[in-house]
């Protein structure tokens, strides 16, 4: 890893000589490992443990794999190591080695870039509230200019509404739960058929983990309307009222005891997809298991329009109808696998093309100057679960999203929403590089300590025997040469 990390900024350098290069190792002059840790600890950059193997013996290393850009007054942190969960270090380092590249420009692309863009993130229809999105925000406010948004003058000043609208590139719906108005409904059809792009986080089915922490231990999970289905289903898809129940999926924490004797132990939760890529799409190439809460499956309709499933559920998941009584006892039971049978379920899927207005032949709410029928080419991707933007909170503060507080994993739903605003908003060159592959080949450490004796006295006696046949041939041909008979 820090070979080839040397070997990328050394070829950086070499074709744009104003980028400087300092390779600093944090604990080269024998300060104190912990007290290095926690300095890095405070400047958001986590130290990693490796486990080495070496002779047959193992043992546990500090690294500290970061680097940090600085231009000007500004600086972006970069991860070099990327955490993928249940893989080999092998695996880790290979995956890491093929995002060098993307890490390294990204970071450039925030220093010196000027931020063009602008992003709308909807309000105003009952969606998460900002600290549970505060995390994702501050994030892509490094890239685009961020603003709030709500269509609560759609009533009274509709076409207002629409041309402020229009102003944004991009808008973010995080979770709704109140029912759009035919009004508001006009105003988002509008703005994409003028090309506006959207990211839809979008759940069709009413249902929090929190509701389960009662007294009886159970809640009812029940349909929700949006009133978006006409809508979806004239842009080409469909979110169905029904959950996931999904094998593959995150554990859920409970805590038993109490006081100094509180324990907190997992158990395995199948509301919480962890999803597969079925594809190589750049938006999710490489990238880490998202990690989904109360989904729902989401059926592609045939149109014109471009279809790519992004994300999916395994195999051994099955659809589940609502209204529907969730309780924890099922975590004391053993799941029925031939039930497991209804297959990978698309939860997230990419939509690109020119879309037809859900008010195509029908009477408008509202004239509209220029209202038109199909759009602009344009692009939009939606997410069948609000919860895949929802950070974690601690002492009221937004913790980074996809890190869960209480099994210190980290999913990739940050990587994965990002990908998919840059690749909406056209920012072809950061995701063309994620796409590379690059394969590099390790040593089997369990082979080579095996047959470690083997290979020592290869290395040793060969040369040997090599030397010694070559001074005996020599010498027998000086002499067979240059002695008298």
């Amino acid at each position: 890893m820090q070979n080839e990390t040397r070997q990328l900024l050394e070829e950086v350098t070499a074709y744009n000589s104003n980028i400087y290069i300092n390779f600093i190792d944090p604990l080269a002059e024998g300060d104190d490992a912990n007290a290095i840790a926690e300095e890095f600890y405070s400047l958001g950059m986590t130290p990693a443990r490796l486990s080495v193997m070496e002779n047959g013996k193992a043992s546990e290393t500090l690294i500290f794999p970061w680097a940090i850009a600085n231009f000007g007054e500004e600086s972006v942190k970069i991860p070099l190591l990327k955490n993928k969960l249940g893989v080999s270090d092998e695996e880790r380092v290979n995956s890491s080695v093929q995002q060098l590249e993307y890490s390294f420009a990204n970071a450039l692309s925030q220093l010196v870039r000027p931020r063009k863009k602008k992003i709308a993130v909807m309000r105003g229809n009952g969606e998460l509230p900002d600290p549970f999105i505060a995390d994702f925000i501050s994030t892509l406010r490094q890239y685009y200019f961020i603003a709030p948004f709500t269509l609560n003058s759609a009533e009274n000043e509709p076409q207002k509404t629409l041309n402020s609208l229009t102003e944004f590139d991009l808008i973010i719906e995080a979770k709704p739960t109140e029912a759009y108005t035919e009004n508001e409904k006009f105003i988002l059809d509008q703005y994409l058929m003028q090309g506006g792009k959207a990211l839809w986080l979008v759940e069709h089915t009413a249902m929090e983990t929190d509701s389960l922490f009662n007294e009886t231990g159970s809640a009812f999970a029940l349909p929700r309307d949006l009133n978006l289905g006409d809508l979806f289903f004239s842009y080409g898809f469909r979110i169905n009222p029904v959950l996931v129940n999904d094998l593959y999926s995150a554990p859920i924490i409970l805590a038993s005891g109490s006081g100094n004797d509180t324990r907190f132990s997992p158990y395995p939760w199948f509301y919480s997809p962890l999803t597969t890529s079925p594809n190589t799409h750049p938006i999710i190439n490489n990238l880490e298991a998202v990690k989904f809460d109360w989904a729902n499956p989401i059926d592609t309709l045939r149109n014109p329009v471009k279809k790519m499933v992004l994300l999916s559920s395994s195999p051994q998941s099955k659809p589940e109808g609502v209204p529907r009584e969730i309780s924890l006892n099922i975590l004391n039971r053993t799941p029925d696998l031939s039930t497991y049978t209804g297959g990978e379920q698309a939860l997230a899927v990419l939509l690109e093309g020119e879309f037809t207005s859900a008010y195509r032949n029908r009477i408008k709410p509202f004239e509209l100057q220029g209202a038109k029928d199909q759009s602009n080419a344009t692009g939009m991707i939606v997410i069948s679960d609000g919860d895949v933007i929802k950070n974690q909170l601690q002492q009221g503060a937004p913790l980074e999203l996809g890190f869960d507080r209480y099994t210190g994993n980290t999913y990739g739903n940050k990587e994965f929403l990002l990908n998919s605003v840059n690749y909406l908003l056209d920012d072809s060159g950061l995701i063309d590089i994620r796409s590379k592959e690059i394969s590099i080949a390790f040593l089997d450490i369990e082979k080579a300590s095996a047959e470690r004796e083997k290979w020592q006295i290869l290395n040793l006696a060969v040369p040997m025997l090599l030397l010694l046949t070559g001074a005996f041939g020599f010498n027998y041909f000086r002499k067979k040469r240059y002695i008298k008979k």
